[in-house]
């Protein structure tokens, strides 16, 4: 098992630390500072400037090997260090949530007519997307639950129900959504799932409200949304009418290697936080650095990171060779573990920094936010760690 980047993996890792130093970081209190005066869901000019440098510097679509000849653990590397910046970073480079899974989507699926349409002004950033999947009034821990229908009616299919959740929503710049229903309740429960697009301006159509994460309002929303009588034509149908499952479980495996590096990422520069705080301040007489307590939380933190990062590069390992499902056990546990280990590291550089590490003079609490939540959305924490029981015990119960 071998996790040593490629030439050009390595080349882009130097680049991409070079573009975080010289250009995001500067760029994180521009960015907090033109939300807090304007609409919170309007993108901050500094992005656009952020994406135009990144792209000049070839640092753009990166996530996808077609493009990028990168394998899943030289990604992996890249999207760490996006993670330490992650609302603006991963955008930069083009490389966000959740872009990424669709254009991953509409790459494998897509026609050529949606590639066209909706694929190519994604990969130049040129618009935004949204993947709508999770229900207010079923468990969307079980993809099979959802309700909400795809009837096809001549050349259309009509759409009725309510998303909510749905990550973009709320930027104007997401224009197109791709909508997974079922579009027959009587086959087998996996074949009974569609998914189709469905532009923004599509009437019958609603972006009902934007949902805060513990009281913060993401810059590209995470949103309630309603279909009342959609109609759509039976061009925008990805695949075929039973796939949507399939589909979903098709862009899980990179998926959650992004979305896990990404996190280990947060913890990276929570603990760099925490020690830099612990080396400076001073309680009781001496540096909180020599108190036993606070070096105890810095052990833990730094063990449990380098943990949780051999265990998802083993994941990418795994899906380069064996792909999704030669590595399912370990896209379930990394699924855990990455946000777990975030939560418990960023919790510790809170502490240590005290009320600061509640404020927004820190990034730590809006990482923490988002590593929370991470707990629950793209399958709760209970959901893999079933997955994981169930192939342990196979052997024995079969």
């Amino acid at each position: 098992m071998d996790f040593e980047l490629s030439p050009k993996a390595r080349e882009y890792l130097a680049d991409l630390q070079e573009f975080m130093d010289s250009h995001v970081y500067p760029a994180e209190k521009v960015y907090q500072e033109w939300r807090a005066v304007n609409d919170p869901h309007q993108l901050p000019p500094v992005v656009e400037d952020l994406k135009a440098e990144a792209r000049k510097r070839g640092l753009w679509n990166l996530f996808l090997p077609d493009l990028s000849g990168l394998s899943n653990v030289d990604y992996a590397t890249l999207a760490e260090l996006t993670g330490r910046s992650p609302d603006i970073a991963p955008e930069a480079i083009n490389c966000q949530a959740p872009d990424t899974g669709n254009m991953e989507v509409l790459h494998m699926f897509g026609t050529e007519e949606q590639k066209k349409t909706w694929l190519e002004p994604l990969l130049n950033g040129e618009i935004r997307s949204a993947f709508a999947m999770t229900e207010p009034d079923v468990a969307s821990s079980d993809a099979t639950n959802i309700t909400t229908s795809i009837v096809r009616e001549g050349d259309e299919y009509v759409i009725n129900g309510r998303k909510w959740w749905i990550s973009g929503a709320a930027d104007e710049r997401c224009k197109i959504f791709i909508v997974m229903g079922k579009t027959d309740p009587d086959a087998s429960v996996h074949r009974q799932q569609s998914q189709i697009l469905v532009p923004r301006d599509t009437p019958g159509f609603t972006v009902v409200r934007d949902l805060p994460v513990f009281g913060r309002h993401d810059q590209h929303g995470h949103c309630e949304l309603r279909f009342e009588d959609v109609r759509v034509p039976v061009s925008n149908l990805i695949a075929q009418e039973g796939d949507g499952f399939m589909i979903s479980q098709a862009r899980l495996g990179p998926g959650r290697i992004h979305h896990a590096m990404r996190a280990i990422g947060m913890a990276e520069r929570a603990l760099e936080l925490m020690c830099r705080r612990a080396a400076e301040r001073v309680a009781f007489g001496k540096p909180l650095a020599s108190q036993g307590v606070v070096q105890q939380q810095i052990a833990e933190s730094r063990m449990a990171i380098e943990q949780a990062r051999l265990l998802t590069l083993k994941t990418a390992w795994l899906i380069d060779r064996h792909g999704a499902k030669g590595a399912r056990t370990e896209i379930a546990a990394i699924k855990v573990i990455a946000p777990r280990v975030a939560c418990e590291v960023l919790d510790r550089a809170i502490q240590v920094h005290g009320g600061a590490g509640v404020s927004d003079d820190t990034p730590l609490a809006a990482m923490y936010t988002w590593a929370r939540a991470m707990r629950i959305f793209d399958g709760p924490d209970e959901v893999h760690s079933r997955t994981v029981a169930r192939q342990e015990l196979r052997p024995y119960l079969s």
